[in-house]
């Protein structure tokens, strides 16, 4: 029997907020995990149905509420150097000819950071030296996810399979308190900075233009209208030889007005592609 009273139309009404809030098409068969995942929330403020919760977030909640709310529903899976041909080709797109002087990389749904450390890495093998001439910019919609990536302090475990090289070169093991922890080489944190940014606002607190966007295992949970608008505002800007990874599930060619594919999961932008819209 669930703790908290729990209907269809909850299910359908929670479906509505989130795609609202974050653009995220909640499939229908998530409505258990919707419910496992907001029981924290209910029983935070004493409610014993969720449709009180959710009238008393519509009618009276808080940023911070809202933040909760979409926290508890984001799904955030990642690993350092994850789909590893990405990182190979971004190393070679920072040392292409022409390239300037310092590059730019936006790392759009950076989750807990493993992401973001993984390109500083990238950026200081591709120009062999520990202060590469690049900035990271990493977001995402999730507070309680950037405070970890902005941290940069991770389980042993969560590095395990990053090699032995890489381990000895950008990370610090903890000793006595913090055993059984790594953190980045303190070098790294001056190449990274971190911001929250909902992809469905209007405006965005970064501003281009970028050498590569990392985009990736976001946009599958968006509907295709929704991908669309996104990357309509996001194509413009990157420069005119500045690249987009995407997750390996998703694909863009429905929106080749605006981007077009160089690789496997990779796209550039489409000249005059139009940011922006509605």
């Amino acid at each position: 029997m669930s703790d908290f009273a729990y209907s269809e139309r909850d299910f359908t009404r929670i479906r509505r907020l989130i795609h609202e809030r974050a653009g995220i098409a909640l499939a229908e068969a998530k409505r258990d995990m919707a419910y496992s995942r907001l029981t924290r929330l209910l029983r935070a403020g004493g409610h014993r149905r969720m449709a009180d919760y959710l009238d008393g977030l519509e009618r009276k909640g808080s940023d911070d509420d809202w933040q909760d709310f979409v926290n508890a529903l984001t799904t955030n899976l990642t690993s350092f150097f994850r789909e590893a041909h990405h990182f190979e080709m971004l190393a070679e797109h920072l040392r292409r000819p022409g390239a300037p002087a310092k590059q730019r990389i936006w790392c759009a749904a950076a989750s807990t950071g493993e992401e973001v450390w993984s390109l500083a890495i990238a950026a200081c093998e591709a120009f062999d030296r520990i202060d590469p001439p690049v900035e990271i910019i990493g977001s995402d919609i999730d507070t309680a996810c950037l405070q970890k990536a902005a941290a940069g302090v991770y389980a042993l475990a969560r590095i395990e399979d990053v090699s032995g090289a890489r381990r000895k070169r950008f990370f610090q093991r903890g000793i006595d308190g913090n055993a059984g922890l790594a953190r980045m080489r303190p070098e790294l944190y001056k190449l990274v900075r971190v911001y929250r940014c909902n992809l469905l606002d209007a405006r965005w607190p970064v501003q281009g233009p970028f050498d590569a966007i990392f985009c990736r295992n976001v946009m599958i949970y968006f509907d295709k209208p929704t991908q669309h608008r996104v990357l309509r505002q996001m194509a413009p800007l990157l420069r005119d030889d500045g690249l987009l990874f995407a997750g390996h599930s998703e694909s863009f060619f429905h929106a080749a007005d605006v981007v077009t594919s160089r690789g496997r999961t990779v796209y550039a932008p489409v000249r005059g592609a139009m940011g922006n819209a509605a």
